[in-house]
């Protein structure tokens, strides 16, 4: 009795803790939208405006970080949910899937590592040499955040991929979400592989809209399953 009620907490706050992931996520590209802008098309445009845009990249990495952290818990939720009727997918998927979350945190404040270059770009004895300089940084310290981001997103679709393999062989969840899962991991390791060759490729954001998605929908699932399972656990309890 004890173990079925451990569980279905887990499963409340995973589902929870997946369903808010998403929508923070979807605060974000708002908050991108709205006080960040499009990108600029030359390369010391992002040195040049960033004193200008700096609170709303700190606040956007930010409640990116927190994304991360807190679809960890859904992952893990995911696990215990399946790992009855599926343990092999389930737990390599998870696995997977929480290695990519680490290595897209990894890389989830920019900010911290290109402050510094913004302030010595925007400083009064700053020349032109020493800004040209500071933009050619800028971009090096950049590219070190675009690799950890393409390699997130190529070992999370392969661990959304097993899960969603995972949820076909589960009756808790059926075939519904274990093929959306499964398609939304096959077009992210198609886009991861894009990714590989084309590594300024916009494609990126088709993997980026498949984890809201999922985390939106299937969190929402295991939320509903932690009220299943005490449903049941009631009705036994009435039984005896």
């Amino acid at each position: 009795m004890i173990d079925e009620q451990q569980e279905k907490r887990v499963l409340q706050w995973g589902g929870l803790a997946g369903m808010l992931g998403s929508i923070i996520f979807i605060i974000v590209f708002v908050i991108v939208g709205v006080f960040v802008g499009s990108d600029p098309v030359e390369l010391a445009g992002w040195v040049e405006r960033f004193p200008d845009i700096r609170a709303a990249r700190t606040a956007e990495n930010s409640l990116y970080l927190l994304v991360l952290i807190v679809w960890v818990p859904h992952f893990l939720a995911l696990y215990i949910a399946l790992r009855k009727t599926s343990l092999a997918p389930a737990l390599f998927g998870t696995v997977l899937s929480i290695l990519g979350l680490v290595v897209l945190a990894a890389g989830a404040l920019p900010h911290a590592a290109t402050v510094p270059l913004a302030d010595l770009y925007h400083a009064p004895g700053a020349t032109a040499a020493d800004q040209a300089a500071l933009t050619l940084m800028w971009q090096a310290t950049w590219g070190i955040f675009d690799a950890l981001l393409i390699v997130g997103l190529v070992f999370v679709p392969i661990g959304l991929t097993l899960l969603g393999v995972a949820m076909l062989e589960s009756p808790a969840f059926g075939r519904g979400f274990g093929w959306m899962t499964v398609i939304i991991g096959v077009f992210g390791i198609a886009a991861a592989v894009v990714l590989l060759i084309v590594i300024d490729s916009p494609i990126a954001a088709i993997s980026v809209f498949g984890l809201i998605i999922f985390h939106l929908v299937v969190g929402r699932k295991v939320y509903t399953l932690s009220h299943t399972s005490e449903e049941r656990t009631s009705d036994y309890a009435f039984s005896r």
